[in-house]
Formats: structure tokens, sequence, C-alpha cells
């Protein structure tokens, strides 16, 4: 058995191991630069840096022009570094991005005209940093407070709220607060701020300090995320030592102990951890005040399980139920192949191999009859949702297939997560219909997760705006007049369509969608259909594209004179009827004239007696003029081969 169980999470977070080497980096480029305050709670690190050339100062105003200061990782008051910038201040941020996230939802709420709330403790720098991006913030630090609150007066239930937590805030407390503000406000918004990285680090340590004799957390005095770890550990451990380094240690502590917990707050450097380790190690040693047996140095060469931890093992057999594991422990491993995948149609070999290396959950530890039941789909739970919580952060596009309509929006599976895409963030019109997507591979970005909750809310929309956006300023950056595109058909007018040549939107008048004669866009086309269209004109400026389907290399007449002479007999369509007879079309884009006379081998009183528009018939081309490009045709002539030539006034006449 191990003496000593190290918390995996214990050190430095992201957001302060970021803001130390920023500083370093800083230092190392400007010769020497500022802090304001500890740049974190560990006395150790700010005499570190001091002796690198980041000097310390309480006092903003003895910083001037030339200067640079590097920012803590808890933030600063808006109204220092407002001022710091106006006097020429140059200023390195290193504020932990999780802080800066909820600086900005301070101000937000603010700006929408809700009363922000924030929970945690008051005094502490991150919260009166974030206090201060609005002019009436309420901070709470816990639900006493919030309930007296609520109770000095009735309208306050009615006030719009916007809730945040300090990052590191114990999750008990804040969840307790927002679960009183949700049931008591008419109108409340909650976020869940508090550090993925504090979360975790407070859920391991409690798991640890349940299982040992003596649990050490180590981390500065002023640190509060280190007193909250202790807090959280003297519920779950009857010894509990807070400490800033190994001096503090006493074999008389470890005194009776066999296995003893080590966590430590996120300011607290590696070194000082491995230096605690090693010394615990050796006071634990001390106590029991004897040498360890063959046995027992046998029996700790084994690992020892724990439900709830995570155990990487090697893959020794596959059966169609199960998977066994050699974990390296005295019990034997296996994994269910309900606990292997989400599949359940699914074969164990087409998951893992003999031989592979897997990670994978215990679900349950049986030393008395020696086995351990492991699972692999709940740790690929617990990673995806790890992942989800990550994307918020850096933004990331995720793929996800459409699974339902849900009231209000839909619903999207993203790695067996169910993400909820409202209605606005479908990217579809209002009023569309959503069942139409499900089944749909749709890409999108995560806005909002609440893993206690099990809720996470995404939108689609922000994705294909964002491509939407670049795919515009692509066509605008290279478009020309002639140059050819291929485009969808996106909305129809009686005077034209327009299209999508790739994110922007250009009209073909109805003029410049066929050689033919058309009354309306219809005729030619449909709302979905492709085009290949070419720019006649454009207008960057007003964001206007005139755009062409005709091609303008043919001649229509030249088609004509090529495929037809005097004395053809040409099936044509009737597309106008006038008092003197009707125009057919030859062929598209051009027409020619039907005169009343050679309708009909009878006398008729108007062309409609007889024809009709789009009526397809059979006519002779009797005329053609080539200098004004009239064409005369007749139907009597097929019907009476021996009728006489036109007369006068039966000579082409201009449309």
């Amino acid at each position: 058995m191990r003496n000593v169980i190290l918390a995996e999470s214990a050190g430095f977070c992201y957001g302060v191991e970021r803001a130390v080497e920023l500083a370093k980096k800083t230092a190392g480029e400007t010769g020497g630069c500022w802090m304001l305050g500890d740049l974190i709670h560990n006395a150790h690190v700010v005499e570190d840096l001091a002796r690198r050339g980041v000097r310390k100062t309480e006092d903003p105003a003895a910083l001037g022009p030339g200067n640079t200061v590097v920012i803590r990782s808890h933030g600063e008051l808006k109204a220092v570094l407002d001022d710091l910038e106006s006097r020429g201040v140059r200023c390195v941020n290193a504020t932990c991005p999780n802080v800066c996230r909820i600086q900005k939802l301070v101000a937000q709420a603010e700006a929408e005209g809700r009363q922000p709330i924030i929970i945690g403790e008051p005094h502490h720098p991150e919260v009166m940093g974030l206090a201060s991006w609005c002019r009436h913030p309420l901070v709470f630090d816990g639900p006493e407070a919030v309930k007296m609150w609520l109770d000095a007066d009735p309208k306050n239930r009615e006030t719009p709220v916007t809730v945040v937590a300090q990052t590191t805030c114990i999750r008990e407390l804040f969840e307790t607060s927002w679960n009183f503000l949700k049931k008591e406000c008419t109108n409340a918004k909650i976020f869940d701020t508090i550090c993925n990285a504090t979360h975790k680090r407070q859920t391991e340590a409690a798991e640890i300090a349940g299982k040992v004799d003596v649990m050490v957390v180590v981390g500065d005095r002023k640190s509060a995320n280190t007193k909250h770890l202790t807090e959280i550990c003297m519920k779950r451990c009857p010894r509990v030592l807070q400490v800033e380094n190994a001096d503090e240690l006493s074999p008389d502590f470890f005194h009776g102990c066999t296995v003893a917990g080590l966590t430590a707050g996120a300011s607290t450097p590696a070194g000082i951890i491995k230096e605690v380790y090693a010394t615990m190690s050796e006071e634990i040693k001390a106590a029991e005040g004897k040498e360890e047996s063959f046995e027992e140095l046998l029996n700790q060469s084994f690992k020892t399980l724990n439900t709830g931890e995570k155990v990487t093992g090697i893959v020794t057999a596959i059966t169609p139920t199960e998977v066994q594991v050699d974990v390296g422990a005295k019990q034997s491993a296996y994994i269910k192949l309900s606990e292997l995948s989400d599949d359940p149609t699914v074969k164990p070999e087409d998951i893992v191999k003999i031989g592979d290396e897997i990670e994978t959950y215990i679900v349950r530890v049986n030393d008395v009859e020696g086995y351990a039941e492991l699972s692999k789909k709940r740790l690929d739970a617990v990673k995806v949702w790890e992942n989800i919580e990550q994307a918020v952060e850096d933004k990331t596009v995720l793929e996800g297939t459409v699974t339902e309509e849900n009231k209000g929006g839909i619903v999207v599976s993203v790695k067996g997560v169910r993400v909820f895409v409202p209605a606005s963030q479908s990217g579809q019109p209002r009023g569309a219909d959503l069942s139409s997507m499900i089944k749909q591979k749709v890409q999108l970005r995560i806005t909002e997760v609440n893993r206690a909750r099990r809720r996470v809310v995404g939108s689609i929309r922000s994705v294909t705006d964002e491509a939407r956006k670049a795919a515009q300023e692509a066509v605008w950056s290279s478009i020309e007049v002639g140059k050819h595109y291929t485009g969808t058909v996106k909305s129809m007018t009686s005077y034209g369509v327009f299209v999508d040549i790739g994110g922007v939107d250009g009209m073909v008048h109805i003029s410049e969608l066929s050689w033919s004669r058309i009354k309306t866009p219809s005729e030619v086309c449909k709302v979905g259909d492709t085009l290949d269209v070419y720019v006649i004109s454009f207008d960057p400026e007003k964001h206007k594209i005139s755009l062409g389907v005709k091609d303008h290399n043919v001649e229509p007449w030249q088609v004509f004179m090529d495929k037809y002479s005097v004395g053809d007999v040409a099936s044509v369509r009737i597309v106008k009827l006038m008092t003197f007879g009707a125009f057919a079309e030859v062929v598209p884009g051009v027409d020619g004239l039907i005169h009343i006379s050679q309708i009909a081998d009878r006398r008729i009183d108007k062309p409609e007696d007889v024809l009709s528009e789009g009526q397809i018939v059979d006519a002779k081309i009797t005329a053609v003029d080539e200098e004004k490009k009239k064409i005369s045709l007749s139907i009597r002539a097929l019907l009476a081969p021996a009728a006489e030539e036109p007369a006068e006034d039966e000579a082409p006449v201009e449309e």
C-alpha cells in the first residue's frame, strides 16, 4: 500500500501557471517589470519572481509612463486598470481567462438592466475586481446572505438577477445559493463560473480524505482555494493539516497513520509539493518505527483499487461477454460488455485487442472474492464532459447529429452528450420546420455548460454565420465583371431571381434569365435550382450584384440563320397574340410574325379564335428580312399549298 496518496490535480492550475510564465517572459523581454501586489497567493513564487526582476508595489500611483506592470491572476479593479492605461503604463494582463469571462458577464448583466450577484468572499481580490466591473454589484458569501437580501424588500424577488460565482467558490455553497435564488426570483440567470480545475481539485480532495488516516493540504495561508480545500477535507477526515512547506511537518502528526493523503492549492509550485510528499513518506515510516516485512513490500508492489478511481491496465483476454484486464493489482479485473461501449450492437474485439493498454473507471471492488469491476464507458463519458467544457473556453467547433425536435429548438448528440440548440440558434428561418433537420450532421459551438444539471446549450448559427461571413469576404475580394459562378436560387420575384453565389446574393433580372420570351421566372427555374451565372456589374458599397444567365457569346439570330431558310417548316411556340396576328418563337431569342391572314385557311376575326399563347404549331417560313431581323411565318401555307404569296400588308411586322 502506498504511504501517501497524492491528488492528481494538486498544484498550479492553468490560470496560475499562465500568470507566472507571463511574468517571467515579460521580465526577460523588458529587463524588469512590476506586479501590483502578489501575482499569485504564494510567497515562495513571489520571492522567486522578485529574483527574476519582477518587482512588487502596492501603489499604482508609483507607476508611470515607460513602466510595465503584470496584472495578477485574480484580476484588478477596473478603475485601477483604466487609470494605469490613461497614464501610459503598459499593462500585461495575466488575469485568469475564467476570471475575465466573469468580468464580462457582470458588465453585460448591468448593461441589460439586470442586477449582478456574485457568490464568493467579499474581500477577496478576485471578487473585489469582479464587483468593479459594474456600478451596483451585490456580493454574498452564501445562502444566508442571499435570504437576508430577499427578505429585506419584497421587490427584490421581482428584480431580474444574473448570478455568478468566484472561481474558487465551494460548489455546495454556490449551488445552495443559486438554487435559492432561482426558486425565489421570478427572473434569474445563473452562470456556473466555478473553475473546472477547482471543482475537480475539490472533488478529488474529498474522495482522498475519505480514504486516509491523515490529510495534508499544501498552500499559502492567504490562498482562498487552499482554505476551501482544507474545509472540504475536514468534513471527511478527522486529522487535517494545512502547511505552506515541508518544514511544518512533524512525525507526531502521523502517529498511528498507515496511509495519508496529499493535495495542494492552485498556487502551490510543483517543487514544494514534491518536497512535502517525500517528507510525509519518511515521517510515516518514522512514526511506524519498524522495518517493513517482505510480505508488506510485496503487497505494496500491487496497486490499491478503490471504487471511483481511474486505473490503466493491459487487455489479457476477450470473451463474448467481457474483457479481462491486468491492472497490476491483487484482484482480477474485468469489463462487462455493457460497460465497454454505449453501442449495444458492438463486439468487444471491435473496440480493443489483446495487449492494448486501456484506461478505465473502477465500478466496484470485491476484496473477499478477489475481483474488480471496471467501466470504460463511464470514463469515456467523463472525458467527453471535460472536452465539452474545454470547448466552451476554446470556442471549438464540434460536430454532432440532430436526434430530435424539442420544445423551442432541437437536440444534437455530440459524442453521446445531449446539446440543446434553441430555434433562434438553429440556423433556420423563423417558423421553419425543425423536424426536417433530424438525422442531419451539423457543426456547432458550445455556449453554455452546467455539468451539475447535465445541461449543455449550443449554437449552429454562430458557425454558419462565421462561415457565411468568410465566404462573403472571399467573394467580394475576388469578384469581377464577367466572372462565372455556380449558384443556388434562393428566392424569386416577378422581376427576377436572387442567386446565392457562395455567401453573397446576386440578382438575375427576368430579361437575363432566358433568350426566350417569359412572363415569370418560374417558367425557367425554381427555388433550390442550381444556375451557372456570370457577373454583369457590382457595387461593393451597396453590396449589390447584377448577374446574368444568358450566354451573350451566342447570337440567337445567327442560330436561326444557320438552321433555317425561306420555305422551311419550323415547329414554333405562340408567345404573344395581337390584333393583327401572333408572334411565335422560332428559336430562343428569335420571334416571327404569323399575320392574321396566315393563321387559317378561312377568314378569322381575331387570332385567339384559333391560337393560344404557349401553343406549339408548325409554320412555314415565308419571308426573312436579314437587315431588320424580321421573319414572316404562315400556318395557312401548310393548309393550302396553292395559297398566294403574302399581300403587301402581310409583310413582316415589327413587334
